[in-house]
């Protein structure tokens, strides 16, 4: 284990009588400024903080409104905020909210203890369909539209902390404290309609108990970590594929206190790459401390909490300034300074040629371009933090450009350009037909599957076209397109004749 290095500093900012559980998020508004929420004594807050520190609490809950809003919140591409409370509402089970940046909150939905769930933790991510979905710790999983139409979508395997994360496939993807094949939690993978199934199933000797969520780096893998568990019983850092093959990246030991234990926070990719996280117990004054890991499990303690600043049990975030932010159960917010610098955010991370999108960043003012994958896109700085723009004709997946006045600035993640299938053509004939299929971002294609998982020989042969011959055993479908933006479907079938 390498020792602190002094490279690092950490400055804390105290938010006074406030309570963050676990995988408690920081979401970056438009503006450039943290908004968050927390518990206190009384009801909760929602807060906004400025890089720099400078605290202002925007909502006080009123448990009519719910209370206990320990989780955070996520920003929707409405630029306004989404969260939950565990308790309050109109029967005391908790509620889902939005709240704009000045502080006007709308109760979206009320729980009932029924079918539709309790006591939300994680608050809810917004689909690629503009919907957004979340998980109760009573074990279910939900949609709810912007303007408050709620669904239930059924059991998740166990109850979960975490909020969901939206996969680059389209899938949503969560975590649960319990449930599965030796009752020590899971990762799940669920559509956008619901029906949830393991991909994994933790077994104590790979992990147990994970509360917080699995993020996907731009490697296509989910890393997260476990609470407990591992070969030292202390908790560990993992790498999981698609496919559901783990891998231990780290396992922490109770018994060696400057290595940290009791993982309960998610972990970011930062823009160098490596993975930054924190352990809640442990450190020189067992009250937690902040690590790195590489892909390649190499594992680094960067600083210890001291004093009353303890249980940093909530995830981590980076800022496009470069720096990552934090909480503490104690009630301080924290960032860390590894010397990272600026960067832009896409939000969303994917989305088809022709959407709108935002871009989070600092230093927008006087941008002269914004390219996709090198493609220019139209754009509009809306302010000196933010910026609209659509994704351009041609663009692939790769990240995104901002040219600057003080120089080039690129995204943290990859952004998925969603392929399109508009046409085929012909739409009908036997095995050994050839097919011209139309459509949007092609390149890169990897695979082209007829139905009953047939897959045909292909040539891309442009971004907008694939000629793909129909293979012996084919029957009448759909026509599917795997590219390195994921996966679509055609929307009509392809009738394969005698």
């Amino acid at each position: 284990m390498n020792v602190p290095s002094c490279a690092q500093t950490v400055t804390n900012y105290g938010l006074g009588d406030c309570s963050f559980a676990y995988s408690g998020i920081l979401a970056q508004g438009r503006d450039g400024n943290l908004y968050s929420s927390c518990g206190s004594n009384n009801l909760g807050v929602v807060f906004e903080i400025s890089p720099s520190g400078v605290m202002n609490v925007i909502y006080d809950f009123d448990d009519v409104h719910g209370s206990a809003p320990n989780a955070g919140l996520t920003l929707g591409s409405d630029g306004n905020f989404y969260g939950t409370t565990t308790k309050g509402g109109a029967d005391n089970f908790g509620t889902i909210f939005r709240v704009t940046g000045s502080g006007s909150l709308t109760t979206l939905y009320s729980f009932k203890n029924g079918t539709d769930g309790a006591s939300p933790y994680g608050p809810p991510i917004q689909g690629a369909d503009g919907n957004f979905y979340g998980t109760t710790s009573a074990g279910t999983a939900y949609r709810i539209t912007s303007s408050g139409t709620f669904t239930p979508l059924g059991a998740i395997p166990g109850g979960s902390f975490a909020p969901l994360l939206l996969g680059t496939d389209g899938y949503l993807y969560g975590t649960t404290f319990d449930g599965g094949s030796s009752g020590s939690g899971t990762v799940f993978k669920m559509p956008l309609g619901g029906g949830a199934a393991i991909i994994y199933s933790f077994d104590g000797a790979h992990g147990a108990d994970p509360v917080a969520p699995v993020i996907q780096a731009n490697d296509g893998n989910f890393y997260g970590t476990a609470s407990a568990g591992g070969t030292l019983k202390g908790g560990v850092v993992f790498k999981l594929t698609p496919r559901g093959a783990i891998s231990v990246l780290h396992n922490f030991d109770p018994d060696n206190l400057l290595d940290g234990y009791s993982p309960t926070a998610a972990l970011v990719q930062a823009t160098d790459g490596n993975f930054y996280g924190a352990a809640a117990q442990g450190g020189t004054e067992e009250r937690g401390l902040l690590f790195e890991v590489t892909s390649a499990g190499t594992y680094s303690v960067l600083t210890y909490f001291f004093g009353f600043q303890n249980t940093p049990q909530s995830s981590p975030m980076q800022h496009t300034n470069g720096q990552i932010y934090g909480t503490v159960d104690s009630g301080y917010l924290y960032s860390l300074d590894i010397g990272l610098a600026p960067f832009v955010k896409t939000l969303p991370t994917a989305g088809k040629v022709g959407r709108a999108l935002g871009i989070l960043g600092e230093g927008l003012t006087g941008a002269t371009s914004v390219k996709f994958s090198g493609k220019n896109a139209s754009f509009t700085v809306v302010s000196d933090t933010y910026i609209s723009t659509l994704v351009p004709e041609g663009a692939t997946t790769d990240f995104v450009t901002v040219a600057t006045p003080s120089g080039t600035l690129k995204s943290s993640q990859i952004f998925r350009v969603t392929p399109q299938i508009l046409s085929f053509s012909p739409t009908s004939g036997p095995d050994g037909t050839s097919v011209v299929i139309t459509g949007e971002s092609f390149t890169g294609a990897t695979e082209v599957v007829f139905a009953c998982g047939k897959k045909a020989t292909f040539t891309v042969d442009s971004d907008t076209k694939i000629t793909a011959t129909v293979p012996a055993g084919a029957m009448s479908g759909p026509i599917n397109v795997v590219t390195p933006g994921g996966p679509v479907g055609s929307t009509t079938s392809f009738t394969v004749t005698p």
